[in-house]
């Protein structure tokens, strides 16, 4: 489990099969779990440093995340092909196995990775110089844009995983502790009624996503609709007293 609380990848079965790549000869090697598919070494040859090592499978890893979550935005995490994802990172199939033994590695690892990304994204607002309000807007804004690719995530976990699952629920529990921070912030500051609540700002980005995808055309939809929800969050002038007509 991460630091964050969000379980570690689970290698969970893939119908899929999970060769290596052929044509490799037999006078070549790769250096174990660091190296791109196209840097291999004669035998004998020497071997890379530990830390040298690690730093190019780090880098490798944070590609391989980084061409997932850019192929699935554009194609869906189903329609994508794990050879696709290599060669947009950059590296063979080979050591895209060595850090994803199967697909559904890759789609934990892409989701966890993008929750990280916002709950840090709140941490670093925390520290800004933003009003809390400010801070909350830029947070549900990037909210709206995780929303965007979540559900072609979530679908394709869900049908494996299953939507109790303790990385859908752990990810669920870090977002809703970003968003309470700084939805607390900004109540205390008044700058937002008392009576918002954190998931029910979650559940309303969320149907912005959902609503827009049904008018692509409109890009500047999801920013209309969450001035909207921002608007609705601002504290109500007390009610007007006293008999009408007087």
């Amino acid at each position: 489990m991460s630091t964050t609380g969000v379980p570690a990848p689970a290698v969970a079965g893939d119908p899929r099969p999970m060769s290596e790549p052929k044509g490799r000869g037999a006078a070549w090697t790769e250096e174990q779990g660091t190296s791109d598919e196209g840097r291999r070494r004669p035998k004998g040859a020497p071997q890379a440093s530990g830390k040298l090592q690690r730093a190019d499978a780090q880098r490798n890893y944070a590609r391989l995340l980084s061409a997932a979550m850019a192929a699935f935005t554009e194609h869906g995490a189903d329609d994508t092909s794990l050879e696709e994802i290599a060669r947009r990172a950059g590296v063979g199939i080979g050591t895209l196995y060595r850090h994803f033994p199967t697909r559904q590695a890759l789609l934990e690892a892409v989701y966890r990775d993008q929750v990280e990304a916002l709950r840090a994204r709140a941490d670093e607002l925390i520290g800004s110089d933003e009003s809390p309000l400010a801070a909350l807007a830029a947070w549900l804004r990037a909210l709206m844009t995780f929303s965007s690719t979540k559900q072609s995530l979530t679908s394709a976990l869900l049908a494996t995983i299953g939507k109790e699952s303790d990385l859908l629920s752990a990810c669920s529990k870090v977002l809703w502790d970003a968003a309470g921070i700084l939805l607390k912030r900004a109540q205390q500051a008044g700058e937002v009624r008392a009576d918002a609540d954190a998931r029910d700002l979650i559940r309303l980005v969320h149907a912005v996503n959902i609503a827009t995808q049904r008018a692509p055309t409109d890009p500047g939809q999801s920013e209309r609709l969450l001035g909207l929800i921002l608007d609705g969050l601002r504290p109500q002038p007390p009610a007007a007293t006293g008999s009408m007509g007087r």
